[in-house]
């Protein structure tokens, strides 16, 4: 099975697809789509719509999971977040992908098992559970791969007790 996750950002939306075969994850990609600072906000809007979009083409995944906003002290990047990960959805909805979603504790919780871990233990986890010899750089691909994985062992779970 392959999923697509998704860290949604104004200046940065990362993606990760994971293939889940036999019980073992593989990292098929990852990467972020970038927006300019200067652009106008419908501008860097539409180049993650796109981006997204291009991602859902090439790699056919079966279902996706994106981040839940985290609704921090500053308004005005959760907002920004907000735009950013509205049309993430709407990218996967328009590419036909089932949608999950997750609050960064259930995703820490599925990934380092301690729904309180740090991002440095959260990528370390990524880093293990996919096989890879680094930490995926920049951070945002490593937190979608880690949405991804939460996916996935949701996705297990659930499987588990329908079959129960």
């Amino acid at each position: 099975m392959v999923v697509l996750g998704v860290d949604p950002g104004t200046a940065i939306t990362g993606y990760g697809v994971v293939a889940e075969e036999e019980g073992n994850l593989r990292m098929v990609a990852a990467g972020v789509v970038t927006t300019p600072a200067g652009q106008l906000l419908e501008c860097r809007l539409q180049a993650i719509y796109r981006g997204l979009r291009a991602v859902a083409a090439e790699y056919h995944p079966v279902s996706a999971a994106v981040e839940k906003l985290f609704f921090s002290r500053n308004v005005r990047t959760a907002m920004s977040v907000g735009h950013a990960r509205g049309v993430s959805l709407l990218a996967l909805a328009d590419a036909g992908v089932p949608l999950s979603e997750y609050s960064p504790s259930e995703i820490k919780q599925a990934v380092a098992g301690y729904g309180g871990a740090d991002k440095q233990q959260v990528q370390q986890m990524v880093k293990t559970l996919l096989g890879l010899t680094e930490v995926p750089q920049p951070d945002d691909c490593a937190d979608a791969l880690a949405v991804a994985i939460c996916h996935l062992h949701w996705a297990r779970w659930h499987t588990i007790v329908d079959q129960a």
